[in-house]
């Protein structure tokens, strides 16, 4: 009886003494000064959860060294060791990061293009030939048969020539120039300075750099400018 008795008042004791330790921890859950709802809150020592509610509050049973856990689904889990300090503050602030974004899987296809090839002639015939194109752009008149003092109209049609203020500038010049710096053209691409202008020419001719135009990107551009070279140092 007196064994009984005993083991009985131990128990009552165990209990006790587990009741005063255990405590009601309050806390909040935020991620990038946003509070998270629907955070699972689990008491791994203790066997026990909960789940922060719409302002991101929770309320759990805790023990010094009791290990929290929370998860949500994004965000990275964090982990949480409680102290003597965490219960008497009552105040728990939990920060959970969020996971980085995982992209799609990109696929890159490189896509050879048939080099053009041209000799000097052939270059000096299609400059002749754009340049005669681009008479409507230049002179008022030419194609309703209208033109004043005809004769005194001079029409470069290749050669050194010394360019003129209201020169006809391409689209594609107007796009290398500011893209390129000067620099890009004398050391990298080991160009002369008084080669840099026929060269630009000799790049517009190829048809590609329209698409350059219509679809700009530097790696693209630089790319281009990079294979046009080797066949402009042929040409030499």
């Amino acid at each position: 009886m007196r064994v009984k008795l005993l083991t009985t008042i131990s128990f009552f004791t165990c209990q006790l003494s587990i009741s005063q330790s255990e405590k009601l921890l309050h806390g909040k859950v935020f991620s990038q000064n946003s509070v998270l709802k629907g955070v699972e809150v689990i008491n791994k020592t203790a066997k026990t959860s909960t789940r922060t509610n719409d302002l991101g509050e929770f309320s759990i049973q805790v023990s010094v060294k009791d290990s929290l856990l929370f998860f949500s689904k994004g965000y990275f889990f964090s982990r949480l060791k409680i102290t003597k300090e965490n219960i008497e503050t009552n105040n728990l602030v939990v920060n959970m990061i969020l996971k980085p974004e995982e992209l799609d899987e990109v696929v890159i296809t490189k896509i050879k293009f048939e080099k053009v090839k041209y000799d000097p002639e052939a270059v000096a015939k299609i400059n002749i030939g754009k340049q005669a194109n681009d008479l409507t752009q230049f002179i008022p008149g030419y194609k309703d048969g209208t033109i004043r003092n005809p004769i005194s109209i001079v029409i470069p049609l290749g050669g050194s020539r010394k360019k003129d203020k209201n020169e006809y500038v391409s689209d594609f010049k107007k796009f290398i120039v500011p893209t390129c710096p000067p620099e890009f053209f004398t050391k990298d691409l080991k160009l002369k300075p008084d080669q840099k202008e026929l060269f630009i020419e000799f790049c517009d001719t190829d048809p590609k750099s329209k698409m350059l135009l219509e679809y700009p990107n530097i790696l693209a551009t630089m790319d281009f400018l990079y294979g046009k070279n080797e066949e402009f140092k042929k040409l030499k």
